[in-house]
């Protein structure tokens, strides 16, 4: 196998100039097929396409009732009326009926007294045309129906039909072939080994190319052997119009697909100034666009709205989609990379009439970050990034007023949330909660500077043994909110199944030195577990681990299920769900922090319906180690 050295640097070519510079390579050249009308629904036009037929092609009543010569009806009056004979003064005729000549002139029916069945009696004249619709009313034999580059929606169709159009030329889809590469990849069967990542990059990317008018081919894995990329590459570019090779286009040793790119053709760009997105690779080979995309899925569906929906747009010579932006207020500085542009993505909540954007998680891997996000913040490459509470535009990735319908939650994590966030869209579909799981003192911060609606906490009071009300006392003195006693819950130490260490108490976790799995600052357990080391009179400094921050019960869990040696803190229903022994510790309060307006609201009082209701608490005494507080007194704090 051929050694390639290691490309140590990228490029961080502006991205604009990147894809300029792809766009002027592109050169594939664009086929027109003809297609049935039926089928065109989303199709691109290749030529101006003209109308076969008017619409209607005869004149036709627009009403039911009767066709008359409008000159021998003037005379009609109250005091003068005027009978008709049919066949001779009027015919009968439907809507959509041919109006027969010399007819000239429709009378809804609701106006005609029958006389008799020959003799009909009118009262009011009809003025010439009246209620016919002329030839070419809607369509004119030969009038231009749509452009170039129109993309076919349903009522298109319709006009299509309607002029005769039965067959329709369309630019055939571009081929965009997609090629997944790793060693460590495998497609998605129900079962995924040890060492084993499932491939799920590919399936994202065909329904993107396929939303936007692209022909995607989704190719078997490919391992990362030179020669095997190579051989699937020169196949893939006989066979598409742009290549997409998922994988390898960063700087490591096995990052195999620059070289190729190079030896078999050309490379524009390998790096752009965007995080995330870097490692990108733009190429031809054979006069085909090849794109190398990074791995990582955020990073790689990013680089793919970026370079490969203009190389479709272009092609079917139709113009990239603008999304709609909207002014938001931070609720957290957000710092910048300099010299490159960052896009970070963002929770979007509308509290107390303004819009309050907070960032999600980073990292390029983090796919649910994208699934969350209700919109995209972009930082200049010239600036450091923004400060909370500043103003800025954020382009939409959800509707707008389903941003507006929501309930923002912020605050400690619990499973339950995301039970009443279901519950609540049955009661309603246009609402949901949106969860931000930063810890309770965050929460509680959260509400005190109104950007959150509801914020879950569960912070021990370490000198009076309480839960919560010393920290609103201490932290929201003079604010009007509402504490709702929501749950009691367990907490206690999550360890390997059999509990390999034999961990029971907080000093067993130095004395087995045993990996400890900690909550971030600010977060309840965290709290706990701190007031657990004092009362032992021990040091966290004592505690393996103690510094590595997880930011939900669940991601404590998950650490904990790979290591036999690790230990967290946290509550019965992560351990029962990620199959853990269980310690119990201790019995905590989780409740529910609102302002008293939203308390008050006809949301806020929906949701406390929802709470009390049977399915809902179904629901959380199903998952284990709860008890949801029955018709509990809300405490009122002024």
């Amino acid at each position: 196998m051929m050694k390639y050295k290691r490309k140590i640097y990228l490029q961080d070519t502006p991205r604009q100039e990147a894809l300029n510079e792809l766009l002027h390579h592109f050169t594939s050249e664009r086929i027109t097929e003809t297609i049935r009308s039926t089928e065109a629904l989303g199709r691109v036009t290749a030529h101006p396409v003209f109308a076969k037929m008017s619409n209607p092609h005869y004149h036709a009543s627009a009403m039911d009732g009767i066709a008359v010569k409008a000159e021998e009806t003037f005379s009609a009056h109250e005091q003068n009326p005027v009978q008709l004979k049919l066949g001779e003064g009027f015919v009968y005729v439907n809507t959509g009926n041919e109006i027969p000549s010399p007819y000239n002139a429709v009378i809804m029916i609701e106006y005609v007294d029958e006389i008799d069945e020959e003799t009909v009696e009118i009262i009011e004249p009809a003025s010439p045309w009246q209620h016919i619709r002329p030839i070419g009313e809607d369509i004119i034999q030969e009038e231009m129906l749509f452009p170039q580059g129109h993309k076919i929606r349903p009522v298109d169709i319709g006009v299509l039909l309607a002029s005769q159009v039965i067959e329709v030329p369309v630019v055939k889809k571009p081929v965009v072939s997609i090629i997944p590469t790793g060693d460590e990849l495998v497609f998605p069967n129900g079962e995924t080994p040890p060492g084993k990542l499932v491939e799920f990059n590919g399936s994202v990317m065909v329904n993107y190319i396929r939303e936007w008018g692209g022909e995607p081919a989704l190719s078997a894995i490919v391992k990362d052997r030179p020669e095997e990329i190579r051989e699937k590459l020169l196949d893939a570019v006989e066979a598409s119009d742009i290549v997409i090779i998922n994988a390898g286009s960063s700087a490591g040793s096995e990052d195999y697909t620059v070289h190729i790119i190079e030896e078999l053709g050309e490379v524009f760009t390998h790096g752009v100034a965007t995080r995330p997105g870097k490692p990108v690779i733009l190429g031809r080979i054979k006069d085909k666009i090849v794109i190398g995309l990074p791995g990582y899925p955020v990073s790689a569906y990013l680089d793919l709205e970026w370079f490969v929906q203009p190389l479709i747009c272009d092609y079917l010579q139709i113009p990239v989609p603008k999304r709609e932006t909207l002014t938001v207020k931070l609720g957290r500085r957000i710092v910048g990379t300099m010299g490159a542009e960052d896009f970070i993505r963002m929770s979007i909540g509308y509290v107390n009439g303004e819009y309050i954007a907070n960032p999600l998680p980073r990292a390029a891997g983090v796919t649910m970050s994208l699934v969350k996000a209700d919109g995209m913040l972009l930082i200049p490459a010239h600036s450091l990034g923004y400060e909370q509470g500043e103003s800025v535009e954020i382009e939409l990735l959800k509707p707008r007023s389903e941003i507006k319908q929501a309930i923002v939650f912020n605050g400690s994590h619990d499973l339950s949330i995301d039970l009443l966030s279901s519950r609540l869209k049955e009661q309603d579909y246009s609402t949901k909660i949106i969860s931000s799981h930063v810890g309770s003192m965050a929460g509680l911060m959260a509400i005190k500077k109104g950007e959150a609606h509801i914020a879950g906490t569960h912070l021990l009071d370490p000198e009076t043994n309480t839960y919560n009300v010393p920290y609103i006392k201490r932290f929201l003195a003079g604010q009007e909110v509402v504490l709702y006693p929501f749950l009691k819950r367990k907490q206690g130490w999550l360890v390997p199944k059999g509990n390999p260490l034999g961990i029971e108490t907080v000093k067993d976790i130095i004395e087995k030195e045993a990996h400890f799995v900690n909550r971030q600052k600010g977060a309840g357990t965290r709290i706990l577990f701190d007031m657990l080391l004092k009362e032992a009179g021990l040091s966290s400094e004592e505690i393996a681990g103690y510094q590595r921050e997880m930011f939900s019960h669940l991601s404590v869990a998950a650490e904990v299920k790979v290591d036999e040696k690790a230990v967290g803190l946290g509550i019965y229903s992560a351990a029962k769900t990620m199959e853990l022994d269980f310690i119990p510790v201790s019995d905590e309060s989780y409740e529910l922090l609102m302002t008293k307006e939203f308390f008050e609201s006809v949301q806020g009082q929906k949701l406390i319906e929802v709470i009390q209701s049977d399915c809902f608490r179904q629901d959380v005494l199903a998952i284990g180690g709860y008890e949801v507080m029955d018709h509990p007194e809300p405490v009122y704090f002024s």
